[in-house]
């Protein structure tokens, strides 16, 4: 490849928020607003120096994550878009997506979205049901995720993602499928939804006491009906909890699953290029007063690399190649792991099938396989 066909994709982390969730575990927490101006003052210039070693790279898509990159002041977020459209090369089509909560979004933040750059929108909503909002220590209420739905629609965004959890405190049957079916019949619908069950995470409050869940095969029905309505609703599921209308998957998310080029920017945030991985310090005083500190430097060796591509391609419904994995590695998927794809195709958890898009052989999970997604991966661990 050319060095000037090079893709990158950016990943921007806002770790700010009005209020820490009580499943959350992500590097974020309130702060005041001299610490967010503080924040993208450093973060303005780390953008712009690093750009030196991303000179013969295309950015292809842009994710400001969090935390609530919607808390910051408009002209905060027109300041990071800028840094970033003044220092690096970007594909026309470039995919930008800002993720957003119910209750920070206003007429004025949206337009400067827009006028920014931003051209697709994630909101967290997880649930339509207050109470069950309120168990997870969401800020925000259902009207104030419609009005946030509303406000983002008429300022003329299209890709939307939402966000939902099931398997949460207070959930029901019920209450599940009554959330997939407002989410699906708004008007417009959404073009992107992600699925999660809730998973308690060390070092939160749910952790430290943990509420009251429902049982494994309730949280099971409620993967299986998320999964049936949303197909019955024209979503087609690529991802394991990612589902999409024909066109609109998320090509950021689908660079991690496939291994591409990221350069993540702000504290905690992680990249990998051309197969060296490393993540910025996590200390936000220490960023504030002398910029990012890069940490945990990994060249990945060839047995990682494998790894990284079995497990997260499998994650994915059109698969892994078998052609790619020999044309990366030098030898077949069968070799390096032999009999272990045998072994799953016989117990009914992978399937091989042929690729019409790419006319190649790929390895899939089957939807048992997807049940036990975890079991069959570990298989494909070498190191």
């Amino acid at each position: 490849m050319n060095l000037a066909e090079k893709e990158l994709s950016i990943y921007v982390h806002i770790p700010f928020c009005v209020q820490k969730c009580l499943y959350c575990d992500f590097l974020s927490a309130p702060a005041s607003k001299e610490v967010r101006r503080h924040y993208v003052d450093r973060l303005i210039r780390e953008i712009k120096g690093e750009s030196e070693s991303y000179v013969n790279y295309k950015v292809k898509t842009i994710f400001l994550g969090g935390g609530t990159p919607s808390l910051l002041e408009p002209a905060q977020i027109a300041g990071i878009m800028n840094s970033i459209h003044e220092n690096y090369s970007l594909e026309k089509d470039c995919e930008i997506t800002i993720e957003v909560n119910p209750g920070t979004c206003s007429k004025e933040r949206a337009d400067a979205w827009r006028n920014a750059g931003i051209n697709r929108v994630s909101i967290g909503l997880q649930s339509l049901e207050d109470m069950e909002l309120k168990a997870l220590g969401r800020i925000h209420s259902a009207d104030e995720f419609y009005e946030t739905y509303e406000e983002v629609v008429k300022t003329g965004f299209n890709n939307i993602n939402i966000d939902l959890m099931t398997a949460i405190p207070g959930q029901t049957m019920e209450s599940c499928c009554k959330t997939l079916r407002a989410v699906t019949t708004l008007n417009p619908a959404p073009v992107h939804i992600s699925a999660y069950s809730l998973i308690i995470e060390e070092e939160t409050p749910f952790f430290e006491n943990t509420p009251v869940l429902p049982d494994e095969d309730t949280e099971r029905e409620m993967y299986k009906i998320t999964n049936d309505i949303l197909f019955k609703s024209g979503y087609q599921r690529y991802e394991i909890s990612n589902y999409a209308k024909p066109g609109f998957e998320c090509r950021h998310n689908e660079v991690y699953w496939q291994r591409g080029n990221y350069a993540g920017f702000g504290i905690g945030a992680a990249s990998l290029v051309e197969n060296v991985r490393f993540t910025n310090g996590r200390d936000l005083k220490r960023y504030l007063e002398n910029g990012p500190v890069k940490e945990n430097r990994q060249e990945l060796s060839q047995e990682e690399q494998m790894e990284e591509f079995m497990f997260l391609g499998l994650r994915m419904m059109q698969g892994v190649s078998e052609k790619k994995f020999q044309r990366l590695f030098g030898r077949t998927i069968d070799q390096v792991y032999p009999g272990i794809v045998d072994k799953h195709i016989k117990n009914g958890l992978l399937q091989r099938f042929f690729y019409l898009l790419e006319r190649e052989e790929r390895i899939m999970l089957t939807d048992r396989g997807i049940d036990v997604s975890n079991v069959v991966m570990a298989d494909f661990l070498l190191t």
